[in-house]
């Protein structure tokens, strides 16, 4: 008789669990915005002092996991200045998506990190700020050393609500590495 008894309790409760199991926390963050898919990045560097612009491309068409990533190299003059700029783009639809305009729009959310190695190499310096005054990095200016090989690296971070000008919030969109001759 107790069995009998306890069943459409026991019935009852595994009913509504999967009710309270749907009630969350309200304080619960929404999620980030998901990052951009990026098949190129495009840097193009010209010398302030006139000449030729120099661009170096990194493709991978299919995405991660496919075939390898086409990959150029750079190479620039010794102890010259440069204005640069890099383009993200997504090439895997048609026509291609610029994702460059989409950072700019939401370029408080976004920061694009270089680093050279050897350290020395070259100086990469952002010269566009956000609507907060926080560098960006669309915009740049390379100043090259005396000749030199290595390499320079890409990172376009997504920083949505967290972006303070460090390179280590958010997540990564894009990460490319260029090898670069100074000579």
């Amino acid at each position: 008789m107790k069995t009998t008894l306890f069943r459409p309790y026991l019935a009852a409760v595994l009913l509504a669990a999967p009710l309270l199991a749907g009630c969350g926390n309200d304080d619960d963050p929404e999620p980030d915005d998901e990052n951009e898919l990026i098949t190129t990045v495009r840097y193009t560097l010209t010398p302030s002092s006139g000449g030729q612009a120099v661009t170096v491309e990194w493709k991978d068409l299919d995405g991660a996991g496919g075939n390898a990533p086409t990959i150029g190299s750079l190479r620039l003059a010794p102890n010259t200045t440069y204005t640069g700029a890099v383009t993200f783009l997504d090439e895997s639809k048609n026509p291609a998506s610029n994702i460059t305009t989409e950072v700019q729009a939401e370029n408080d959310e976004h920061l694009v990190v270089y680093t050279a190695t050897p350290a020395n190499l070259l100086t990469v310096t952002r010269t566009d700020r956000d609507k907060n005054n926080l560098e960006v990095g669309l915009a740049t200016r390379v100043q090259t050393t005396a000749a030199a090989t290595g390499t320079l690296r890409i990172v376009l971070r997504h920083q949505p609500g967290t972006k303070n000008g460090q390179a280590d919030q958010g997540s990564t969109d894009a990460e490319v590495t260029f090898p670069v001759t100074v000579q």
